[in-house]
């Protein structure tokens, strides 16, 4: 675009004119944009950022105190409001554009609205070279009342975004300031530069989609009007310039055809479900003086009349009282006040981690290709691991499954790493670990599964309540016969608690039904089995074999001391 090129034109302090056609002194540090934490003032029309743009953690937030101040005053806050939003890619000349918007409304009883030859364009900054100006959302301070032909009178406010694919931003953060200034304004003027591509088509897609994750379930059309801005269009023999040239070429563009890939149909399938209005405008090249000139500030004798002629037909068509979009929601037209709450819910959904993050084109196809490495390297891991372990295979020693499970693992990860795969290898680590981690967990489940065939660890839980039963049986008895009737209650409760935990454990294997109490019962048992009965036999064991081992040395010690002594007999 050739305004990007251009550079506002330095020097000290001046008079300079404000688009309402008055004077006042500005200094060099007024060009800035008030603090999020300064009052905002109102006296003087300005750009006010009402969405911040944190770069540190690409995060975005509402400046709630300054969209108040503008949108609920007394004299606005209860009528219909007009959003007119330029959004698209950055140093593309959407400032620019809205400044030619601003005179228009601060001139619009007068013919010569475009101003005159020699007058600079103020207000929303903008400046030449190839370094972003705009960031996150900013909004016109005064908000301009209008009587529309029926006799109703109207608030439009004007919004400048800020540009998307710039050196600083993610997808993210693109997608995030498209959605929000899409879902707020009832027109959204597309800025792109020569054409439409394919890639404008996609990303277009992609960034409503996210806006009409954020919003309610509805079952119409999410926003209002679509207005492709085609800047520098070079084809004006093709298609005049002008909304009749660009009519007919966005009728082409957005044509679905039979024999087009099934891409490229559902992308233009999206763009007519998303939008209730399309529109295309056709703006030729502004000339070589505003490409080319460091020092070009917006006079309009610097400029083309081909772009000054299709700009007075252009910004009328988008402001003048008759063509007014007023902003709905759902099908309800929305106020001034209204705007402020969803601008609050909007922000907030944005803020959260309900919505998925959009990502480019090659992080996207990098994820789908390693997860599809991964769905294949853990399917052959898991056909071996059935062929050792499956339902109908017989028990094996876990010594020897965790073994194979070695084996499969290994094989897996190596079939991972031959797939070729984009994203690089740091990128395809941590898919290899996600792989290693998603293997241990289906591991665990065959342990399981084969744990359940062993018939000794099957029949753990009954063994272990008739364990209790039969030792609070004897104990009860005991304790009985001593005359402890305390301890033999208690022995006997313990009992009564077994046997009716065995039953129950019972009926759910028979039954299948519910099976929540058989894994508690299942749990009580392993637990009682670990910590009590394990170690006791373990020790009575222990005790055995070290009395085995005691009788075994003075078996031998007296066998030899006998033969000793029948030696010396003899």
């Amino acid at each position: 675009m050739a305004e990007r090129d251009a550079a506002r034109r330095a020097g000290p302090a001046r008079q300079r004119p404000d688009p309402a056609g008055k004077r006042y002194e500005e200094e060099e540090e007024e060009d800035a944009l008030p603090d999020s934490d300064d009052e905002v003032d109102l006296d003087k029309p300005r750009p006010i950022q009402i969405v911040l743009a944190h770069e540190d953690d690409h995060n975005f937030e509402l400046d709630e105190a300054a969209l108040e101040k503008i949108l609920l005053q007394e004299h606005i806050k209860d009528l219909n409001i007009v959003v007119v939003s330029v959004a698209g890619a950055f140093r593309k000349g959407k400032s620019f554009l809205l400044d030619f918007m601003l005179r228009y409304m601060y001139n619009r009883s007068s013919a010569c609205w475009i101003g005159g030859n020699t007058e600079p364009l103020t207000g929303f900054t903008w400046r030449g070279g190839c370094e972003r100006e705009t960031t996150g959302i900013q909004i016109w301070s005064e908000v301009f009342v209008i009587d529309k032909p029926n006799g109703t009178k109207v608030a439009v406010l004007l919004m400048d975004t800020q540009g998307a694919f710039d050196s600083q931003s993610t997808i993210k953060d693109c997608a995030t300031v498209f959605a929000l200034s899409t879902m707020t304004s009832s027109v959204q003027v597309y800025n792109l530069s020569q054409n439409i591509q394919e890639d404008d088509l996609q990303h277009l897609q992609l960034f409503t989609e996210y806006g009409r994750l954020a919003m309610e379930e509805i079952y119409q059309k999410p926003f209002q009007t679509l207005m492709f801005l085609i800047r520098d269009w070079s084809y004006p023999y093709e298609h005049a310039y002008g909304l009749e040239g660009g009519k007919k070429f966005l009728e082409k563009r957005l044509q679905v055809k039979q024999n087009q890939h099934e891409e490229l149909q559902n992308v233009r399938k999206h763009i007519h479900s998303c939008f209730s209005n399309l529109g295309c405008f056709l703006l030729p090249h502004p000339g070589l003086k505003v490409a080319t000139n460091p020092n070009f500030d917006g006079r309009l004798n610097d400029i083309d009349e081909d772009f000054k002629n299709e700009l007075r037909n252009l910004v009328p068509l988008l402001l003048a009282p008759e063509n007014l979009v007023e902003k709905e929601i759902s099908g309800s037209k929305v106020t001034c006040r209204d705007l402020v709450e969803y601008f609050k819910a909007y922000i907030k959904i944005y803020q959260g981690e309900e919505l998925p993050h959009p990502k480019s084109m090659l992080q996207a196809t990098a994820e789908a290709n390693n997860l599809a490495a991964v769905a294949g390297a853990k399917d052959m891991y898991s056909k071996g691991m059935e062929q050792v372990c499956g339902g109908d295979k017989p028990y094996i020693a876990p010594s020897d499954l965790e073994r194979k499970h070695q084996d499969f693992r290994e094989s897996a990860v190596r079939q991972f790493r031959s797939v070729k795969k984009m994203g690089g290898e740091e990128f395809c680590r941590r898919y290899q670990e996600q792989l290693e981690v998603e293997i241990d967990e289906i591991y665990a489940n065959f342990v399981k599964h084969n744990d359940g065939k062993n018939i000794f660890y099957a029949a753990r839980t009954p063994a272990t309540l008739f364990a209790v039963m039969f030792a609070m049986y004897i104990t009860s008895g005991l304790t009985g016969f001593l005359g402890m009737n305390s301890i033999a209650t208690l022995c006997n409760l313990v009992l009564g608690m077994a046997l009716i935990s065995f039953c129950t454990w019972a009926y759910v294997k028979y039954s299948g039904e519910f099976r929540e109490v058989g894994t508690a019962i299942d749990q009580i048992a392993e637990a009682i089995w670990e910590q009590v009965l394990k170690p006791m036999s373990d020790n009575l064991m222990e005790d055995h074999m070290r009395q085995s081992v005691k009788n075994s040395i003075k078996a031998g010690l007296t066998e030899q001391v006998s033969h000793h002594a029948r030696l010396k007999t003899d």
